[in-house]
């Protein structure tokens, strides 16, 4: 019989989602139960303009899998947010498709003969077109699950054969696909050829409770039509052993004629005793074997599985796993390398689990497609709660597809077939069906489809609530919003209206030096009945390595001879690549880079944050004593290990850290602590000038016990801390001293030295009888030798804005109020006989002048700068009042007593413990993807620079040290623009914005903003 034509023009054809390809599945089959054949590697390759275009005699190479657009081809990546690349209305495609065609041999086992032979690609973009031994074998869209054929009829056992793939990048298809990422085409999963016996397992669906009580529903079918007399199944589990095939319930389908010529239904049934239930905390998982036998008892065809026994309900306005309402901490992520594009190995996604669950993330929305297999496999065997996402975005014609009856197909074939492939995993706990494509009847019926296929789980969609949270009918079971404020979820949940758990879909946008207030949302989630928490979005800086020199520059670097560099920078002759590097126009720019890792893996400073948001311990400490916390659902202390670490303001560094045995604490218990008395008995106590008795923190180092499958033994967890005495000695432990200040220089200052302006120059020493010594040395320049500042210290309302700044629209009204280009204008200097200089100056604005006193006196600890500011009304809302000053080159190492190591931001702290820390200068910077103000830490008391210049603060302040000034910063787009200055630029601020999250939703809440009015702090400058 001869086969039919492939369909013309495919790639415009919405109501056409495949031709000839086979149904999904979640069988399981190993390279040893099937013979597969790898077609992994370099295959044949052109790439036309369009898909009619014919083949040209030359051919060049692709690696597959591979996106063409990272491979040195003339079609770049292209960046758009939302809006298509191309003007076109659904379903049309444009004239200019590029069209990857992919073509190889493959030696067809001559042992496959008799055989039923299949082609599995595992993912492409768009649409493909299969070919096998000269015959189209079928077509297939959806770019992010698998299409498989049945070639055996197109190819010969013991003989070679043509292999071709024939990907079209744009066709309907792209304008369900139209997800904020980088554009690609190619092949961006595996490709090989496999074989089955002709009686084959068609699909295993495995049903397991926390009870034990394990059901296998097993589908069986013949690729000769009929299925022979006698088959059966049988299995093995883990803990179980043997299962036999319920002859009741085949019984049963023969009776209801549930037995047809060619599709054959079994049933398999255990119960484990004592079963150990799966969690994201206790990922235990059970193996699983289905055997399928023909009659004379020989096995034809096997599907192995890992089972993870756990219940997901939904009970009012609680999720529920295993019983227990658990928090959702969870982040977005897309399938991303800077270096290969969409296309990532089994090694690659571990490192990104790993990494999740190492910074405290339980779970992870594949947004906004299905993920490879083995990403199930892995989240199922590390631990993590899994939002099944499918492949459907329609964002810039959302309207008019969610109702389109030409996408109708697709749509429920893209949920159906995301359902079929994955609902055996145990992690997948929640589905998707989609994002940002409006609300329909093509999400009604995709959602109708898996409610009743799959009634174990809730089905989810962001979309459906745009007409409400609390009419958002029956298409989602939970209230999944994007963006939302602290103040609507906290709303709806006290509105006496909820009626569904509420889960973040997405919020906190990482762009940039981002994810302020989340400690805010957090503690409104765990104060909030109805709350359960959210995804972050996202987990990648999607920033594509890009060579900047040589005959490529302007290209991706690809996997040749690129190397990537840790700590998120791009090393020579490379950058970080976003929206536009490419030529690719319209394009979104640098939104593109809004992850909390950055393009190498290396964790931004928002991981800290959530690392101890998330924290399995914690501690309080007040009038009753301290308390350790568990805050698991399901684990006891016992995999953790913990030592006390003692910090005082005055001391030089930390004292050695001292053992904890934790206590045996049940999940969501707790349990009074005694202070360590090795360290408190070492506590300085006493008053007066040079004590040692301000500050004392306790933090406990919390690390793992033993090793996990993500972490080695001795990994840090966490470091929750508890503040012992407070300035000047108060608090709980404040003994029997004060004393608010100490010496930290040495010097006794007497007199300082200003220009005409007002500006500090210098200081005048004096020795012990306190009479002036010698005036510190300058060179012809002006600039100090030792101690010395290179520029004076003047005030500063400017910050580099962050990409939330820019795109929340602060930048551009800042820069209205002439904030980056202030000018000093000096109003009087005044000295005394003590030596103390008084300068006022004032800063014009549209909005009105900006005061500014600046009192200099000498101290024994070297020269007190006294501060004052006064903002006109008019400026309501600015960056930042401070200090800024530049020492002279070269100091390259900062200690510091406050906040830290990582960088830390009014709205974005609680990860930094507070203790004595340091860092080079030049790792102090956080290297986004587009240069902004960055490295702050939050809550600095003093610091000092390669222990010859120190700085001591009137009270905890924001502070940065840069090699970069604020405008060098705002001038660059790129990093490989910034010149590191000897210098170092030092900030130091009365008051600091905190960075919000405007660039994609609410910007920092109030109390982290900075207004008008009278501003005052104080620094002391010690130079050595």
């Amino acid at each position: 019989m001869r086969r039919p034509p492939m369909p013309a023009r495919p790639w415009e054809s919405p109501e056409l989602t495949s031709w000839r390809r086979l149904p999904m599945h979640a069988v399981v089959r190993t390279a040893a139960d099937t013979g597969r054949l790898p077609l992994d590697g370099d295959w044949r390759f052109q790439l036309l303009t369009a898909p009619d275009e014919p083949l040209a005699d030359q051919w060049g190479t692709a690696r597959v899998p591979g996106c063409w657009t990272m491979q040195g081809t003339d079609d770049l990546p292209h960046y758009t947010n939302f809006t298509m690349p191309w003007p076109h209305f659904p379903p049309a495609s444009p004239a200019d498709n590029p069209t990857g065609v992919y073509e190889r041999e493959a030696e067809i086992p001559a042992e496959w003969a008799g055989k039923r032979i299949v082609l599995h690609v595992g993912a492409f973009e768009s649409v493909l077109l299969a070919e096998a031994g000269g015959r189209a074998v079928g077509m297939g869209k959806d770019s992010h699950l698998a299409s498989e054929f049945d070639i055996t009829d197109a190819v010969r056992p013991g003989e070679r054969t043509t292999v071709r793939l024939t990907v079209v990048k744009w066709s309907d298809a792209s304008h369900i696909e139209d997800q904020d990422q980088w554009w690609h085409g190619g092949i961006t999963r595996s490709v090989y050829l496999c074989a089955t016996d002709p009686l084959y397992v068609a699909d295993v669906k495995i049903t397991a409770p926390t009870d034990g009580r394990l059901r296998a529903e097993v589908q069986v079918r013949s690729a000769a039509g009929a299925l022979p007399e006698g088959w059966y199944v049988t299995g093995s589990l883990e803990g179980v052993g043997e299962l036999r095939q319920d002859e009741e319930y085949a019984a049963w389908c023969a009776a209801e004629h549930r037995v047809s010529g060619f599709l054959g239904e079994a049933r398999l049934h255990a119960v484990v005793p004592d079963v150990r239930p799966w969690s994201a905390e206790t990922p235990q998982l059970y193996g699983f074997t289905v055997r399928l036998h023909r009659a004379d008892g020989s096995v034809v065809d096997t599907s192995h599985h890992r089972v993870g026994f756990r219940d997901v309900v939904i009970r009012g306005r609680d999720l529920l796993v295993n019983g227990e309402r658990v928090y959702i901490r969870g982040v977005n992520r897309h399938d991303f390398h800077p270096l290969t594009g969409r296309v990532v190995t089994d090694d690659d996604m571990r490192a990104d689990l790993v990494t999740m669950k190492r910074f405290g993330f339980n779970a992870v929305r594949t947004s906004h497609y299905p993920n490879d297999p083995a990403f199930l496999d892995l989240c199922d065997e590390l631990g993590l709660y899994v939002v099944d996402e499918a492949d459907i975005e329609a964002h810039d014609h959302a309207h008019e597809i969610a109702d389109d009856p030409r996408y109708l197909a697709a749509f429920t074939d893209r949920v159906s077939r995301m359902v079929l492939r994955d609902k055996n995993h145990p992690s997948v706990i929640v589905w998707s069906l989609g994002n940002e494509s409006d609300y329909g009847a093509n999400h009604d019926a995709a959602a109708g489809w898996v409610r009743r296929h799959d009634p174990t789980r809730p089905v989810q969609y962001e979309g459906a609530l745009h007409r409400g949270w609390t009419r958002q009918g029956i298409v989602t079971d939970i209230v999944c919003p994007m963006y939302a404020s602290i103040d609507e979820i906290t709303a709806h949940a006290n509105s006496g209206e909820q009626t569904k758990p509420l889960i973040l879909c997405e919020y906190s946008h990482a762009m940039g030096n981002s994810n302020g207030t989340l400690a805010d949302y957090w503690a409104a989630i765990e104060s909030t009945p109805g709350l359960q928490g959210g995804f972050l979005w996202e987990f990648w800086d999607h920033g594509i390595l890009q060579r900047i020199d040589g005959a490529a520059a302007g290209r991706p670097a690809g996997t040749a001879g690129a190397g990537m560099y840790g700590g998120g920078i791009a090393g020579p002759g490379h950058r970080w690549a976003y929206g536009g590097d490419f030529g690719d126009k319209p394009n979104d720019g640098a939104f593109i880079a809004d992850g909390v890792v950055f393009p190498d893996r290396t964790p931004k400073p928002v991981m800290y944050e959530h690392r101890e948001l998330a924290a399995p311990v914690r501690l309080t400490y007040d009038e009753q004593g301290l308390r350790i916390h568990n805050r698991q659902h399901f684990r006891d202390l016992s995999w953790l290990a913990a030592e006390w670490v003692l910090s005082v303001d005055g001391i030089g560094e930390n004292f050695a850290p001292v053992p904890l045995r934790l206590p045996h604490l049940a999940p969501g218990a707790s349990a009074p602590l005694q202070l360590p008395p090795e360290l408190l008995a070492g506590l300085p106590s006493g008053s007066g000038p040079g004590s040692a008795s301000g500050e004392a923190w306790l933090t406990l180092r919390v690390t793992t016990a033993a090793e996990e499958a993500w972490a080695p033994a001795g990994f840090e967890i966490c470091t929750p801390g508890v503040q012992l005495r407070g300035a000047g000695g108060a608090g709980p432990l404040a003994g029997s001293g004060g004393g608010e200040g100490r010496s930290v220089g040495g010097l006794l200052v007497r007199g300082v030295e200003v220009d005409d302006s007002g500006l500090l120059v210098r200081g005048v020493e004096a020795d012990d009888s306190g009479l002036p010594a010698h005036a510190i040395e300058v060179d012809d320049s002006g600039l100090l030798i030792h101690p010395a500042l290179s520029a004076p210290p003047v005030l500063s309302l400017w910050r580099a804005p962050t990409d939330n700044d820019e795109l929340g629209g602060l930048g551009e009204r800042w820069r209205a109020w002439g904030l980056d280009t202030l000018v000093r204008r000096p109003v009087s200097v005044e000295r005394d006989g003590a030596g103390r200089v008084t300068v006022r100056a004032e800063y014009d604005t549209p909005v009105g002048p900006v005061r500014h006193l600046q009192v200099l006196r000498p101290v024994r600890d070297g020269i007190l700068v006294e501060e004052t500011a006064e903002l006109p009304a008019g400026l309501d809302d600015v960056p930042r009042v401070g200090t800024v000053f530049e020492t002279a080159a070269r100091h390259d190492r900062l200690d510091w007593f406050g906040q830290g190591p990582w960088e830390t931001y009014p709205d974005r702290c609680a990860g930094g413990p507070v203790g004595h820390h340091q860092a080079a200068v030049d790792e102090l910077f956080t290297p986004y993807l587009r240069p902004q103000e960055s490295g702050g830490r939050h809550g600095v008391r003093r610091f000092g620079l390669d222990g010859r210049l120190r700085v001591s603060l009137d009270t905890p302040r924001q502070v940065s040290v840069s090699r970069y000034r604020a405008a060098d910063l705002a001038a660059a787009t790129h990093h490989d623009e910034l010149v590191p200055r000897d210098t170092c630029v030092v900030h130091i601020d009365a008051a600091h914005r905190g960075v919000g999250t405007a660039s994609c939703g609410p910007d920092t809440l109030p109390r982290y903003r900075v207004g008008a009015g009278t501003y005052r702090w104080s620094l002391t400058l010690s130079a050595h």
